[in-house]
């Protein structure tokens, strides 16, 4: 056999491993010191499906999951894409310096991972891992994400409903946002894509001030979450 049939074979042998099927062990992994996670969604699917672009607007369900946690639209995009999907793994919110560990199964072509989760206290804040290539070779990879703003919704920093279009961030327990009376950091959101979050402000007055959010609990540095992807 000639050496360019055998980069051939090797080629086709190299890309049908690329779209067989897997077994995935996963390990997502807050980093944060004072920051929660909404549920998780988890999707592994083709090359095709994104959840978001940064530098262009977010979907109507990117918002729903950036602003309220809500994740049932991206379940039904991921869906329609024929992906395989977790959801809410750790069984509610993923509390800081806590893991949650899964396993998924994924289909042939199913060969991109994407993981995302809305981070609280914030107005329109997720983390995002976007489209990351599944390894084909055995291993554990680790891939730390960073967290983005949606730009769907102002930074005011105030708590509010968390419903889509409305003002304000949702505050369910344990997330325990005790200070009141912020008048808000601000009421515009001069960059209306998607883009690297600019972290919580926050300030130290739990009576008053412009923010809502402690700023000696509730700040971050990116990366703000690690995947752990074992492939067997």
């Amino acid at each position: 056999m000639t050496i360019k049939k055998l980069a051939a074979v090797a080629t086709l042998v190299g890309s049908s491993s690329l779209v067989s099927a897997q077994e995935l062990e996963i390990t997502i992994t807050n980093l944060t010191h004072g920051i929660y996670y909404t549920p998780f969604i988890v999707a592994a699917h083709d090359g095709t499906t994104s959840f978001f672009r940064s530098g262009t607007p977010a979907s109507p369900e990117l918002q729903q999951m950036a602003e309220g946690g809500n994740i049932a639209g991206l379940e039904t995009i991921f869906t329609a894409a024929n992906a395989n999907i977790t959801s809410n793994p750790a069984g509610g919110l993923l509390a800081p310096a806590r893991s949650t560990t899964f396993t998924m199964s994924t289909d042939d072509g199913n060969n991109y991972l994407s993981v995302g989760a809305m981070l609280l206290p914030t107005n329109d804040g997720f983390a995002g891992l976007n489209n990351w290539r599944i390894p084909s070779e055995p291993g554990t990879y680790r891939v730390n994400v960073n967290a983005y703003d949606a730009g769907t919704e102002a930074n005011d920093e105030i708590v509010g409903s968390g419903a889509p279009g409305e003002p304000g961030f949702p505050n369910p327990p344990p997330v325990g946002v005790v200070a009141t009376g912020g008048t808000g950091v601000t009421t515009i959101e001069t960059n209306t894509n998607v883009h690297i979050h600019r972290g919580n402000l926050g300030d130290d007055d739990p009576t008053g001030g412009k923010s809502d959010i402690t700023n000696y609990v509730h700040r971050w540095l990116n990366p703000v979450v690690r995947v752990t992807v074992k492939v067997m």
